[in-house]
């Protein structure tokens, strides 16, 4: 591994698939790949792939794996006195150890600003999202008096569908004991999460959370309040760019978004995703980089890995003794 590296060796070493000789075929995410260990253990890899509109790019994003990873093992510190978490060692800047749990198939996902898909439903007439009601005389980036909390199913391809609680409850996809549980924690993860961005001279716009169960008790999984699963704006100037109706200035995936939205690709049918160009590629790099930055007080250290896939062996062996 190398901490010193050029733009091309950064561009032409991005993770995008692993192979583990010796271990099965691991299941797919969008970003991550995530391998049966036994014994109640997943080895999780998290690549740099990039997706928007619940597409994958085509390229991806050099080292975006190595931050979403070590931003999830900060952010997961910060919370695991609220909500027990999968993890259970981060042997690697790309990968992380974590406990085997049943998935609870619900995306959930807090809203304290009236932005993104929010915002969209709402520009377009709705004034209810997921079932929850959103106050006449909003404007976009606006606050919402309190958080709302809007879920959507998982899918295993294509797009995730919002779900109302109401919906979640008839159709016994999950337990009301439980759903309650997570809605009380997901509340009180944003409100952390809130103030850890606050404390750092951000503002925590929105952000999914995903949970399982393992050994019967609640547990965080997947990733939190990284820059894939949440929407940040700088605090510094966000009521006078509100009064003065600018656009926020954010640290999210929307920057990919609104790029491709302008390249004429919004995931909708008949429209050809187009390709990142390298410039493009490192400018997000970028992005990330600087919200690691920022949430964790320190300067990321890109690490350049050419042969991931060999120490993966090593780095499950050693999970697995």
């Amino acid at each position: 591994m190398s901490t010193s590296f050029s733009v091309q060796e950064a561009l032409d070493n991005c993770i995008t698939k692993t192979s583990v000789p010796g271990y099965p075929t691991p299941y797919k995410g969008k970003v991550r790949e995530v391998y049966d260990l036994g014994n109640e253990k997943l080895g999780i890899v998290v690549t740099d792939r990039i997706s928007a509109f619940d597409f994958i790019m085509k390229q991806a994003i050099p080292f975006k794996g190595q931050i979403l990873n070590q931003l999830a093992a900060f952010s997961f510190e910060k919370i695991k006195d609220i909500v027990a978490t999968h993890v259970i060692d981060v042997p690697h800047p790309n990968v992380t150890i974590a406990k085997k749990c049943d998935t609870v198939p619900i995306e959930v996902v807090v809203r304290g600003y009236l932005t993104g898909h929010a915002w969209r439903e709402y520009r377009s007439g709705k004034r209810t999202l997921c079932g929850v009601a959103m106050p006449e005389g909003l404007k976009e980036h606006d606050k919402f008096p309190t958080p709302i909390l809007t879920p959507a199913t998982k899918a295993e391809e294509g797009h995730d569908e919002d779900i109302s609680e109401k919906e979640i409850l008839s159709r016994k996809i999950v337990d009301p004991e439980l759903w309650n549980k997570i809605k009380d924690t997901a509340f009180k993860l944003f409100e952390r999460g809130t103030k850890v961005a606050a404390e750092q001279g951000l503002i925590l716009v929105d952000t999914k959370y995903e949970f399982g169960v393992f050994n019967g008790e609640l547990t965080l999984i997947d990733e939190v309040h990284t820059t894939d699963s949440s929407r940040y704006f700088y605090l510094k100037g966000y009521e006078e760019r509100q009064i003065k109706g600018e656009q926020q200035k954010q640290l999210s995936k929307e920057f990919l978004r609104e790029w491709l939205m302008e390249h004429d690709f919004q995931g909708l049918e008949g429209q050809v995703l187009p390709d990142l160009p390298d410039e493009f590629r490192m400018q997000v790099f970028e992005r990330y980089a600087e919200l690691f930055k920022m949430l964790t007080g320190k300067e990321f250290q890109p690490v350049v890995e050419k042969n991931l896939n060999e120490k993966l062996i090593k780095i499950f062996k050693h999970a697995q003794s």
